[in-house]
């Protein structure tokens, strides 16, 4: 196998990171509608642990991509 051709692939399975991390954030935010729904006076402690796990679910796709690039790049 060509050596770009396995760069490329590998980039491509390091990049199914993101798949998990879309889920993670459809859940947190699913998660924090359905609590706001049930108690609206609960919406100021929610929301900030919310904002908390976005970050750092995204923080694996950001993860995930610079590994992808460092793959193609590096």
């Amino acid at each position: 196998m060509e050596l770009e051709a396995a760069k490329v692939i590998g980039a491509g399975l390091a990049v199914i990171g993101v798949i998990g991390s879309g889920i993670g954030i459809g859940s947190i935010f699913a998660s924090f509608i359905s609590a706001v729904a049930r108690n609206p006076a609960a919406r100021g402690d929610v929301f900030p642990m919310t904002m908390l796990g976005f970050a750092l679910v995204e923080a694996i796709a950001l993860f995930a991509l610079v590994v992808a690039l460092v793959i193609l790049f590096g």
